[in-house]
C-alpha cells in the first residue's frame, strides 16, 4: 500500500495536502483498492461550501456508491474535472487523481500521519 508521508489522513480514508490556506483532497490508495473499479464520480462545483465530516463527492464503483467526507471546511476553488471522463484514474493513482482544492477555514481535528494511517489499515 502506498501512503505518502507528506499528506494527512482520516480514518474514513480521505487524504489532505495542506499548502497555506489551500487544501487538496482525495481518497487513499487503501480506499480505492477496497472500492474496486471506479466507474463514475460526482464532484463538487467551484464555489460550493464544504464542511468537516460532511459528504462532498460521490464515487461509484462496480461494488457500490461511496460518499467522500470532507476533512476541511471552506470553499471549493478548483475541481479535477478530468476525473469526470476518466474516473478510473483514481484506481491507477489515488494520490495523483485529486478530487478538489478547498480554501479552508477549518481542518478536522482527527487528521493523522502516514505512519498512524498505515497502522490503522494494518489493523483492518
Amino acid at each position: 500500500m502506498n501512503t505518502p508521508s507528506d499528506l494527512q489522513y482520516r480514518k474514513s480514508h480521505e487524504w489532505a495536502r495542506v499548502d497555506g490556506d489551500l487544501c487538496t483532497l482525495g481518497i487513499t490508495d487503501y480506499a480505492q483498492h477496497a472500492m474496486g473499479d471506479i466507474v463514475y464520480i460526482k464532484l463538487p462545483e467551484v464555489g460550493d461550501q464544504v464542511t468537516v465530516d460532511a459528504g462532498f463527492c460521490d464515487l461509484e464503483s462496480v461494488k457500490a456508491v461511496s460518499e467522500v467526507y470532507s476533512p476541511v471546511s471552506g470553499e471549493v476553488v478548483e475541481v479535477n474535472t478530468s476525473l469526470e471522463a476518466t474516473p478510473e484514474a483514481i484506481n491507477a493513482d489515488a494520490y495523483g487523481a485529486w478530487l478538489c482544492r478547498v480554501r479552508f477555514t477549518k481542518l478536522a481535528d482527527d487528521l493523522i500521519s502516514a505512519d498512524e494511517y498505515d497502522k490503522l489499515c494494518a489493523e483492518g
